[in-house]
């Protein structure tokens, strides 16, 4: 087992004392880094009103600054990052080419045009640089966004999460305090060790802190949790983590759940009216839930397909199947490829299944991924389980029972035709859906709308407001005359 030792970065400083050992996820690597508990009071900015310096910088400077930080991030010229990508490739469930890709487009992240979209396209970049002006029936008022005390709880099933919470905090002019995953704990230290060698008196790098300790560590994170240090807590996570970060909340302390969600793929009966629609059909079909090795929650994990349950109805969809495995097998590398470490408990499962009359099996003989192709229109019972680039192809008689499969926990619908949508976008939003985008292009999301549709960044900031009445209205009393 390979060792490292991962700094602690608070605030422009590079700290390597009081080290703790602790190990990746899957075992391969071990880490040593600072015990944060030895250094809480430096980790929280208890006043906030430090964040005072974050307004001595226009906005413009501080996109020029991540611009030039994107420009510092490539693999090829930056070690920190190139460690990065090192320890990822051992501890994450990516390949080396998908994970290189991933790295390579953060200069592309931080490009002025994309943050610029980003900010408007999400709160207004007006809101951001001063008092707005609006005028209400019997007032002035004039609003502002202010930065927050946040802790960022990553994931780590993709290294540009880390590049979020630099980007939000930044623009928002946030106090950011990143917790790295176990099973990407250097990203974020490479970018903060970035920022340091750039300019360590940066408002940008002087509020930020990247750490680690071990979730589920109540002494430290019942102190952390307090609003005496912070105002509000990112988390991506699963049921367990959200529920034990929802056990430190008080009154005054803001959780903004990224929770788990899964995502799904709905083909019309046009998906299969011949070979050649078929074969297009099924390479967008793959590229949806073979993006980036299905790690991420807009990836699709069930395809559910408008299909007689005739024998012939039901034939045409196993080779509908079979051309989808072939075109998973197809993809580029850098886009999707075999898993590293795919799920044995998985593997057992579609092995108890592989010669039912219930369902087709295509692949999963190694960890190449595959389709499951059921013969009637149920899902296969370990659904919650499926990754590593393995979908259940599902036949349904229409549409409609398609969207009855939607629930508060989709997140991105892959639909196809493209005119499915008018049809039936309105049902699937009202019963819980997030994102629909044609079939084959859910890798396609951008920073310029609000992520899982919680509107992020308008959440991480504090928003103030400011009145002035006419005098008449102040005489009387504004409720006063509202009630009149």
């Amino acid at each position: 087992m390979k060792e490292y030792t991962i700094p602690l970065i608070i605030r422009g400083r590079v700290i390597e004392d009081n080290l703790v050992r602790y190990e990746g996820r899957r075992g391969e690597i071990a880490f040593l880094t600072p015990d944060v508990n030895k250094y809480l009071d430096q980790i929280v900015q208890r006043n906030g009103s430090d964040l005072q310096d974050y307004y001595s910088v226009s906005m413009d400077n501080i996109l020029d600054f991540l611009e030039e930080l994107g420009r510092r991030l490539h693999p090829d010229t930056n070690p920190d990052i190139r460690l990065a990508l090192e320890m990822n490739m051992q501890s994450s469930g990516q390949s080396p080419d998908i994970l290189r890709t991933a790295y390579v487009s953060f200069a592309a992240n931080l490009r002025r045009t994309i943050v610029e979209e980003a900010i408007d396209q999400n709160i207004g970049r007006d809101y951001l640089e001063g008092w707005k002006p609006r005028k209400l029936h019997d007032r002035d008022a004039l609003v502002r966004a202010f930065g927050s005390r946040i802790v960022h709880l990553n994931a780590g099933n993709a290294p540009n999460v880390a590049l979020h919470a630099v980007i939000n905090g930044a623009v928002l002019r946030c106090d950011n305090i990143v917790k790295s995953p176990s099973n990407d704990p250097f990203t974020a230290v490479a970018i903060a060790k970035t920022m340091i060698d750039m300019d360590p008196d940066h408002p940008i790098t002087r509020h930020m802190t990247v750490a680690y300790w071990k979730g589920g560590d109540l002494g430290f994170e019942k102190k952390l949790y307090d609003t005496r240090n912070i105002d509000k807590i990112v988390a991506w996570g699963g049921p367990a983590s959200m529920n034990h970060i929802r056990q430190h909340l008080t009154s005054g302390l803001d959780l903004i759940a990224l929770d788990p969600k899964v995502s799904a793929s709905i083909i019309g009966a046009e998906g299969l009216e011949s070979e050649e629609r078929m074969g297009w059909v099924a390479r967008q079909l793959a590229k949806d839930f073979g993006y980036f090795n299905q790690e991420g929650c807009g990836n699709s994990r069930l395809a559910y397909v408008v299909c007689g349950d005739d024998d012939s109805s039901l034939d045409r969809l196993n080779r509908f199947g079979r051309l989808v495995h072939e075109a998973l097998q197809a993809l580029p590398a850098a886009y999707s490829s075999p898993h590293p470490a795919f799920d044995p408990v998985l593997r057992d499962e579609i092995e108890g299944i592989r010669y039912s009359d219930d369902f087709r099996v295509f692949g999963v003989k190694a960890n190449e991924g595959g389709v499951i192709v059921s013969q009637q229109a149920e899902a296969v019972e370990f659904s919650d389980r499926l990754g590593g680039r393995v979908i259940n192809i599902i036949p349904v008689p229409d549409l409609d029972a398609a969207v009855a499969a939607v629930t508060i926990h989709t997140q991105t619908i892959g639909i196809y035709p493209n005119a499915a949508q008018d049809e039936i976008a309105d049902r699937c939003m009202l019963r819980g859906a997030q994102r629909l985008s044609p079939l084959g292009c859910i890798a396609y999301e951008g920073l310029g709308y609000p992520h899982d549709a919680m509107e992020i960044m308008r959440r991480l900031a504090r928003w103030g407001v400011r009145e002035q009445f006419d005098e008449a209205v102040a005489e009387a009393g504004a409720g006063m005359m509202c009630a009149a």
